[in-house]
């Protein structure tokens, strides 16, 4: 089992934009298996490449209670959406931090699998809200900057001062 280390906010890799597949190797398909252990075992529900300082355009999402649906998406996007819901978020590369995000409840993406074949899922709820949480990682976007500066800068110093504390148990295993 690989697990990688998961980057955390605010580190400035996260802000890079990440690059499309061109094609989907062997390579990639392990990847995104390795990447699906990592998620489980932090614990949390969503991954993008872009966390473990891998620049391209796949992301894995598994919001099931016991880990048996999981989706790999390679080049996502999405091609329709509506509907809002607010919803509390987490990250794995912003630990035990949560606020509320808007987005939309109601989405329709397409992308490739992990053995490269197009597919379209159509996501809605807690599953749309991670894909596009995982989406906007590979654009460099998080979802603190959804939140007001001042958020931003209690959740940095917050951050700051539990870097310094010892380690505790892991956090609930909402964080996408």
């Amino acid at each position: 089992m690989t697990h990688f280390t998961i980057l955390e906010y605010p580190d400035p890799r996260l802000r890079t934009v990440a690059k499309n597949v061109e094609k989907v190797t062997p390579e990639i398909t392990t990847l995104s298996e390795q990447m699906l252990e990592t998620m489980y075992a932090a614990p949390g529900i969503g991954l993008a490449a872009t966390q473990i300082d891998r620049h391209i355009r796949l992301l894995v999402v598994d919001v099931s209670e016991d880990y048996s649906q999981p989706y790999c998406l390679i080049n996502p996007e999405i091609v329709s959406k509506d509907g809002e819901i607010v919803h509390e978020e987490g990250c794995l590369s912003v630990p035990e931090i949560f606020a509320k995000v808007t987005r939309a409840n109601h989405i329709v993406v397409k992308a490739l699998d992990k053995q490269g074949e197009p597919f379209e899922l159509e996501a809605e709820g807690l599953l749309a809200v991670c894909v596009q949480h995982e989406m906007d990682h590979l654009k460099g976007v998080m979802f603190v900057d959804y939140l007001t500066s001042l958020k931003r800068r209690m959740i940095e110093k917050r951050l700051a001062k539990n870097r310094k504390l010892p380690p505790t148990a892991p956090s609930a295993r909402s964080a996408l």
